[in-house]
C-alpha cells in the first residue's frame, strides 16, 4: 500500500534499522534490509539517511536512552540523602537484568564508534550526558569515573556472561563516591 503522507516514516526506518541491527548485527544492515523491515520503498531510506552511517547515528541516539534515562529517572539524583552508590547498583542490576536484547543493542551500536567515526560523537555524547547527570550529586571527576565504572562492569557482564554483582558494584560505587 503506497503511503503518501507518512509523518512517522523516519521515526519507523529508525526502528526497523534498530530491529535489524537487533537480530542481524551492524553486518546485516543496508538500505534494503531497513526499507523491509519498515515496509517503506528503498528510496525513503536513502530520502531520510543519506548513508548508513546517518542512520546508525539516529539509531544509537535513539537506543542510548535507556540506561541513561533510567538513571534520570532514580530517585537518587534528587535526593541528597539517598545512597546515590545503592541506587546506581540497583538500576544497573535493573538495566542489566531486564530485557537483554535491548541492552546488547545498545552496546553493539555503541561499540561500532570503535570503527565508525560517524558515531563518535555520539558515543561520547552519552558518557557527558550520563556524567553531567551524575555530577548533580557528586563532581564532575566523580561522575567521569563513575560512568567508566559503570560502563565497563556492564560490558564485562554482556561479554562474559557473567551474572551482575550487586554488592560489588555497590562496594566500588561507593569506592569512587568517596
Amino acid at each position: 500500500m503506497a503511503r503518501r503522507y507518512d509523518p512517522e516514516r523516519r521515526q519507523r526506518i529508525i526502528d526497523a534499522a534498530i530491529r535489524v541491527v537487533g537480530r542481524s548485527g551492524i553486518g546485516g544492515l543496508s538500505h534494503r534490509t531497513v526499507a523491509a523491515e519498515a515496509d517503506v520503498p528503498l528510496g525513503s531510506t536513502t530520502y531520510h539517511f543519506a548513508s548508513l552511517d546517518e542512520l546508525l547515528v539516529a539509531a544509537l541516539r535513539q537506543a542510548n536512552e535507556g540506561f541513561a534515562a533510567a538513571v534520570r529517572k532514580s530517585g537518587a539524583l534528587v535526593d541528597p540523602d539517598a545512597d546515590l552508590a545503592e541506587e546506581l547498583s540497583r538500576v544497573m542490576g535493573e538495566w542489566l537484568g531486564g530485557e537483554r536484547t535491548g541492552v546488547e543493542l545498545e552496546y553493539e551500536l555503541y561499540l561500532a564508534a570503535l570503527r565508525r567515526p560517524a558515531l563518535r560523537p555520539v558515543a561520547a555524547e552519552w558518557c557527558e550526558e550520563l556524567a553531567e547527570t551524575l555530577a548533580r550529586r557528586t563532581d564532575p571527576v566523580t561522575a567521569r569515573a563513575l560512568v567508566a565504572l559503570m560502563d565497563g562492569m556492564c560490558l564485562q557482564v554482556l561479554l562474559t556472561d557473567a551474572r551482575y554483582e550487586a554488592e560489588y558494584a555497590r562496594e566500588m560505587l561507593a569506592r569512587i563516591i568517596g
